[in-house]
């Protein structure tokens, strides 16, 4: 538990609401990188993200990095948790940190059963909401004026598309346990081939169900994109990739129910998806399928190495048949498809 004195003290300097009164600390979620707690002062009802003491010494760029983010994002359309206050001073809780406001809302990585709450439950038309309204959230990101926004420092767009294949090869030359099949052949077609058009843009770097919260109640409202720590200045279709490799071919089919974390028999088609994300953002997504390989590819890298480490760790080497048929479906669609910029 965070040490509540200190947290006031700090409090206090930053002239935040509640002065004088205890500060109420509740745990919510946590693990080897962040740790999130509910506090409550006085009017002042937010969010504390630390990185627990175990965690690596990176990890408070990374906590900063992130809190750039969100401050950046106050005054665009873009659902987030407002930005309270940021901490570098380790001697307060030991690690950097930032406040954030509390969001009201839910998340589908609390879903119980495999089940959407009411009305998504058993209302498909509400269901269809919660997908176009994922998709919208990065739509309204990739508009937000990085530049003036002071973000031009937080990622390297030059050169973005031009880095992925050479980046993630080192990555898992460092990590290789086994051959994957299919990464050659998906590494080579990312290579000869380049997006219609590359717009530089705020991207969210893990952009899913998992890292979106929403409103209570009908129609489907988000709430909050959350989880930083991988945004950066680079090309948000990325992020639109990574939401539509996953998205079944069929919604209405009986096995969409059970093709993944959440629910997503009844959501929109995928065709409508992209749509949606064109109209919110204003680009094109013609050169979807670049952006669905380059996904699939990155995907099954990081998974990799999750699966090279997993030792008994039951949740870590279900990645293994995850990595394979990611790998395969990027090889196969990188042969069937065929443009170029």
């Amino acid at each position: 538990m965070i040490d509540t004195e200190r947290l006031a003290v700090f409090m206090d300097d930053a002239a935040l609401p509640g002065k004088g009164e205890p500060v109420q600390a509740r745990f919510i979620s946590g693990g080897s990188q962040n740790e999130i707690y509910e506090i409550r002062r006085g009017e002042l009802h937010g969010a504390l993200r630390i990185p627990p003491a175990s965690a690596p010494a990176g990890r408070d760029e990374g906590i900063l990095r992130e809190w750039r983010i969100i401050e950046a994002l106050d005054g665009t359309e873009v659902p987030h948790s407002r930005a309270i206050a940021a901490c570098t001073d380790t001697e307060v809780l030991g690690r950097t940190f930032y406040l954030m406001g509390f969001v009201d809302g839910w998340s589908p990585m609390s879903l119980e059963e495999h089940r959407w709450p009411a009305p998504f439950d058993t209302d498909l038309e509400a269901r269809r909401g919660l997908g176009l309204q994922l998709v919208e959230g990065i739509g309204l990101l990739s508009r937000v004026d990085w530049r003036a926004k002071g973000l031009a420092d937080l990622g390297r767009p030059d050169g973005f598309h031009e880095r992925q294949v050479d980046r993630w090869t080192t990555f898992l030359e460092r990590i290789k346990g086994r051959e994957l099949p299919g990464f050659d052949e998906a590494a080579t077609w990312l290579r000869a081939h380049r997006p219609l058009d590359y717009v530089p843009g705020l991207m969210h770097g893990d952009y899913q169900f998992a890292n979106v919260m929403y409103h209570h109640g009908a129609p489907a409202r988000l709430a909050a994109i959350v989880d930083w720590e991988m945004g950066t200045v680079g090309d948000p279709k990325l992020d639109l990739g990574w939401v539509v490799q996953s998205w079944p071919a069929d919604t209405s089919a009986p096995e969409a129910s059970t093709s993944g974390y959440v629910d997503m028999f009844g959501m929109p088609p995928r065709h409508e998806v992209l749509a949606h994300y064109a109209e919110v953002s204003g680009r094109q997504v013609d050169d979807i399928d670049y952006y669905v390989i380059l996904a699939k590819w990155k995907l099954a890298v990081v998974l990799e190495q999750g699966f090279q480490r997993a030792g008994q760790d039951e949740k870590l080497r279900a990645f293994g048949p995850i990595v394979l048929d990611l790998m395969r479906d990027a090889a196969e669609l990188a042969e069937t498809t065929d443009y170029r910029a």
